[in-house]
């Protein structure tokens, strides 16, 4: 049975280590290899550090879904991030920053575990209505959500993957998705 708390500082890393592979699972195919091939978990943990994730006062939320003691997913959520800014705050509604899981545990109600548990912190800070961004191409991401009761409501936004050498940015086109969390 898993375990969803909230983080703390010690798990910057194995939040990493989650978020890592799920980017290399779910976006392969999707963005380049090489960017997969190049992410680095002690960078993103130290940035999860810096940005100060784990402190009750932060903004946004995050859960860790634990089984047999080991961190395997995770989700973030706050208030919406307009233009996906982290300084630009819209308090009238909330978004699930982000929710990934180690590969393994795909398909196995971990995912609607963690996101049930993000709505249920939304709607305890009073929200109504919340939305995310999905990449356009992540077909299993999409009828994830959809499953869930989102939807895409016409909003699209570009992704700008970097890569090394100077080279032009690889733009990926992410789509919005909303529900209503009073429903």
């Amino acid at each position: 049975m898993p375990i969803i708390r909230r983080e703390e500082p010690d798990d910057a890393e194995a939040i990493a280590r989650v978020h890592i592979r799920g980017w290399q699972a779910g976006y392969a195919g999707i963005m380049p290899d090489e960017v997969l091939h190049r992410l680095n978990p002690a960078a993103w943990a130290q940035r999860r550090r810096d940005l100060g994730t784990a402190d009750p006062e932060h903004p946004f939320t995050t859960l860790v879904a634990e089984v047999d003691g080991v961190v395997a997913g995770f989700t973030t959520f706050g208030p919406y991030r307009n233009n996906q800014d982290r300084g630009d705050l819209d308090p009238r509604y909330g978004e699930v920053v982000a929710l990934y899981l180690e590969p393994a545990h795909w398909s196995t109600g971990l995912g609607r575990a963690l996101h049930a548990a993000a709505r249920t912190g939304l709607a305890e800070r009073a929200w109504t209505e919340y939305r995310l961004w999905v990449l356009a191409d992540n077909a299993r991401a999409r009828r994830f959500y959809e499953r869930a009761g989102l939807s895409p409501d016409g909003e699209e936004s570009t992704y700008a993957v970097p890569l090394h050498g100077g080279r032009d940015p690889v733009r990926l086109r992410e789509l919005r998705y909303t529900a209503r969390l009073d429903g």
